[in-house]
């Protein structure tokens, strides 16, 4: 790792630092900003985004895809974290600590729509950030296209009921704009532009070009990263500011479920023997969340001021500097396994 890699942490910290006092003292321009979305989904996030996406997926070898069935164990374990577990107990945590916890703080209206917005993350695994956090921790590439894109097939069939079920509500529409438009922009377009340019590179000069090519935009992944993080702390720091005490009592439980989640997925991932590369995606994408889905659903059924949107907002914030604190704790446990 290079030097500016090394201190990732530190520029993640003066990231967010930065979106919040620039959001603070330009709300006019991120209020633009906010409003150059399509669907819930923010378009200048998504360039960011795809910034970071776009490395990952040029190292994927869609020849090497067929592969990925020998190893049933690490989507097996992906799969039971996300839909038989995480749900289950993100709602658990809301309820304890809304009701029981923090029920002198908070008004009962307020604490049944931040528990609203906890269950509606807690139901949409990641998309796009998890290739981010594979690519971190050196994750396989094409096990975690394999992970994301069973995930997604599964979050079509399964969002709304389960959502509905840990809710009490009947009405749960699932916003296919959202989920389609951000399954095309942060999977199939970056596969395909991987695929297309992998395959230039490697008719051009052979593995040694395509390596050095990887070299080259590496950078610019992690520089799409912090401008990612400036932006979401920019586009929120009214949020931030004007609800400090909401945004701590929300952060607690999120974090818990977090990091809960991964020390169980982590431990199962070593008990059953995973290689590092698919073991660490696979604990990744159980701990991370698909926030662009929950904030359209948030908003569609609460509204835009309420305490599930609040929530779901607070969701996003605390899940980059967390996941960055997970990736490196993988890193550094890599002789853990095989």
């Amino acid at each position: 790792m290079g030097r500016f890699e090394r201190f990732l942490s530190l520029w993640v910290a003066l990231a967010i630092g930065a979106g919040v006092l620039l959001g603070s003292l330009a709300p006019t321009l991120f209020n633009r900003i906010s409003e150059w979305e399509y669907a819930q989904v923010n378009l200048v996030v998504a360039v960011f985004i795809w910034l970071m996406i776009y490395p990952m997926m040029v190292q994927v070898d869609l020849t090497s895809l067929k592969a990925v069935g020998r190893k049933p164990r690490g989507l097996i374990l992906t799969l039971v974290v996300n839909w038989l577990i995480k749900p289950f107990t993100m709602a658990a945590l809301g309820w304890l600590f809304f009701r029981v916890f923090f029920a002198g703080w908070v008004d009962p209206q307020s604490a049944n729509e931040y528990i609203a917005g906890m269950i509606l993350l807690g139901v949409a695994p990641c998309t796009a950030m998890v290739f981010v956090w594979s690519q971190l921790s050196k994750g396989d590439p094409n096990y975690t296209l394999v992970q994301v894109s069973i995930n997604d097939l599964i979050l079509v069939f399964a969002f709304a009921p389960l959502a509905a079920f840990l809710l009490g509500m009947t009405n749960i529409t699932v916003p296919w704009e959202t989920l389609v438009l951000s399954v095309v922009l942060y999977v199939v377009l970056p596969l395909i532009a991987g695929a297309v340019t992998r395959h230039w590179l490697l008719t051009r000069g052979g593995e040694p070009a395509l390596e050095e090519f990887l070299h080259r935009i590496k950078p610019a992944s992690i520089l799409g990263l912090l401008a990612t993080v400036t932006l979401l702390f920019g586009l929120q720091a009214p949020e931030i500011l004007n609800n400090p005490l909401a945004i701590v009592l929300i952060a607690i439980p999120l974090l818990i479920q977090s990091y809960g989640i991964f020390i169980f997925a982590y431990w199962m991932a070593h008990r059953l023997r995973l290689s590092h590369d698919v073991a660490a995606p696979a604990c990744l994408i159980g701990t991370s969340n698909f926030f662009e889905l929950a904030v359209a659903v948030a908003i569609s059924l609460f509204g835009m001021q309420s305490g599930a949107a609040l929530a779901t907002v607070v969701g996003v914030l605390v899940e980059v500097p967390v996941m960055l604190s997970l990736v490196a704790f993988a890193n550094r446990t890599r002789h853990w396994f095989s």
